[in-house]
C-alpha cells in the first residue's frame, strides 16, 4: 500500500533536498482514512524496510488512540534491514539476511495478511518474485516532478489487474490491483 503522486512519487520526508514533505496533508479526509482501514483489513502484520520502520517508530507509538494507531502498533513488524539492532517498536522481527526466503516462510504460515507500506524497494522485489498478491495505490491529483518513486526503472516487468477503484471526495483514487504474473509481450 502506498500514497503516490500521479507521476509516481512516494517520498514524504524532506531528505535529499526534497521540498514537498507533507504533500498528502491537504487531501486527508475521514473517507480516506476509512478507505485505508478497509484496505488493510482488521488483522495484519507489516513488512517494512528499515527506513519506513524507523520513520514510523518515531510517530505511531505516540500517535494517540485511533483505529489506525492501534492496528499499526499491534501488528508484528517484519523488517528488512542490515541493522537488526534497535527494533524497539514491537512486536518486531528482523527478516534476516535472506529477506525473500523469510517472506516466503511467513506467507506459508496461517498468520494474518502481510502488508507492505511505503517501501518501493521491498515492493518491487516482492512483485519480481511473485510474492505480492495485491498492490493498493492511493493516487493523489498532484505532480511532484522529483522524489523517490514507487517503482524505479529497475523494477521487473509484471502484469497487474485492476480489481477495485474508489474515488474519494478529495479526488484521491484508491486503486487495488491483483498480481497476475510476468508481463506477456
Amino acid at each position: 500500500m502506498a500514497h503516490v503522486s500521479l507521476d509516481g512519487v512516494i517520498q514524504h520526508d524532506n531528505s535529499d533536498g526534497f521540498a514537498h514533505g507533507d504533500w498528502t496533508a491537504p487531501y486527508r479526509s475521514p473517507a480516506g482514512l476509512a478507505a485505508v482501514l478497509e484496505a488493510q483489513g482488521s488483522a495484519f502484520d507489516l513488512l517494512l524496510g528499515r527506513r519506513t520502520y524507523d520513520l514510523w517508530a518515531q510517530y505511531w507509538p505516540q500517535a494517540g488512540d485511533s483505529p489506525m494507531a492501534r492496528q499499526l502498533n499491534a501488528a508484528t513488524k517484519y523488517v528488512a534491514t542490515h541493522r537488526p539492532q534497535g527494533l524497539a517498536w514491537g512486536p518486531s522481527a528482523d527478516l534476516g539476511p535472506d529477506v525473500l526466503a523469510s517472506i516466503r516462510a511467513l506467507k506459508a504460515t496461517e498468520g494474518p495478511d502481510l502488508l507492505v507500506w511505503g517501501s518501493s524497494t521491498l515492493t518491487s522485489a516482492l512483485l519480481a518474485q511473485g510474492l505480492a498478491d495485491e498492490v493498493v495505490l492511493l493516487v493523489y491529483p498532484v505532480l511532484l516532478g522529483r522524489g523517490k518513486r514507487f517503482f524505479s526503472d529497475s523494477a521487473a516487468p509484471c502484469a497487474l489487474a485492476l480489481v477495485r477503484s474508489q474515488a474519494l471526495p478529495t479526488s484521491v483514487l484508491v486503486n487495488t490491483f491483483q498480481y497476475v504474473g510476468a508481463l506477456q509481450s
